[in-house]
């Protein structure tokens, strides 16, 4: 990777850091009167579209085959369809705030997709201690809604419903980063999220959501903004970095994250801040930060090959000092 490719790589994941901290607080806004399934579809669809055509008509970026589409159907499924998805419908239960800080956990579900490959990342002791201590802030976050008085069924099946999204998020995101094709990053996403939105339009469809969609100025504004900043900017800059940088450096985005999404449902919408959430979020955050910085490179065949290579090539040159060695003997 060149130095100019590297910059950029690292500057979109800045607008991942930012973009994707705010869309919390747009998706609550948004479904104040728009349903969780369409918000999402009409989002994606919306956001695919102006892409392709942008990149067909103005880059006249190439299309994809017809393997490379259900490559991207797949992607798109798993981080768009389930991944967000279920992120939307989530925050019709819980705060925005809350929803972003569950999904720090996503760290934890890359370590263990990477442990279930041969060439993926090994889980070690600090890392096990790790995720140890980012239960502890899991079971800190969520203990209000398991034995306080905001304990309800619509809660609860938030909170699985966010553990079910990040684990489709992060094994999408695996499975991206080891059967990288050669369609352009920002060609894969527009597909990824015209295919994620057409499922997602067609399962609220199903579940009847057009007879309560009802547009406000607040909602539609939303519904912009995270079609213009959400997806088409974060997530086009998100398919760069994942193939451009290490997916354990990528995968800190959800560091960030929740802090802004947090101090933003604060600020705005007057969602509460107090102790205990501050303390899982450190807690939370900490416990993700040992699992990454405990996270062992994988070595991949063709560092395999150099070395072997090296090593033949050192014998060889032993083998001959040797040989010279003995004839002036």
């Amino acid at each position: 990777m060149t130095r100019r490719e590297r910059i950029i790589a690292y500057c979109a994941l800045g607008a991942v850091f930012f973009f994707w901290g705010t869309t919390y607080l747009a998706i609550r806004v948004g479904l104040e009167t728009l349903p969780p399934t369409l918000l999402a579809g009409m989002r994606f669809i919306t956001a695919g579209t102006v892409l392709f055509i942008f990149l067909r008509g103005w880059r006249r970026e190439r299309l994809p085959t017809g393997r490379e589409w259900l490559h991207q159907a797949l992607v798109g499924l798993m981080l768009l369809g389930v991944g967000n998805g279920l992120v939307v419908w989530s925050e019709v239960w819980i705060p925005s705030g809350m929803a972003a800080l569950m999904i720090a956990t996503s760290p934890f579900w890359v370590a263990g997709f990477e442990r279930l490959r041969s060439d993926g990342e090994r889980i070690s002791p600090r890392a096990l201690v790790g995720m140890l201590v980012g239960f502890v802030g899991l079971v800190l976050l969520v203990a209000p809604g398991l034995f306080g008085a905001t304990l309800s069924v619509g809660y609860v099946l938030g909170m699985v419903a966010i553990q079910i999204a990040c684990a489709s998020w992060s094994g999408g995101s695996v499975y991206a980063k080891h059967h990288q094709t050669k369609v352009a990053p920002l060609m894969g996403a527009a597909v990824q999220m015209l295919c994620a939105g057409v499922a997602l339009t067609l399962l609220g469809t199903t579940l009847g959501e057009w007879r309560v969609l009802h547009f406000s100025p607040r909602s539609l504004m939303a519904l912009c903004y995270l079609t213009l900043f959400g997806s088409i900017v974060a997530y086009g800059s998100y398919t760069y970095a994942v193939q451009k940088l290490p997916l354990s450096v990528v995968s800190t985005y959800s560091y960030v994250n929740p802090v802004i999404a947090v101090l933003l449902g604060w600020i705005v919408l007057g969602e509460p801040l107090v102790w205990r959430v501050m303390t899982a979020m450190l807690i939370i955050l900490g416990g993700v930060a040992l699992v990454k910085t405990a996270a062992k490179r994988p070595v991949t065949s063709e560092q395999q090959a150099v070395s072997i290579e090296a090593n033949q090539r050192a014998e060889v040159l032993r083998g001959t000092t040797k040989a010279c060695s003995v004839a002036t003997n």
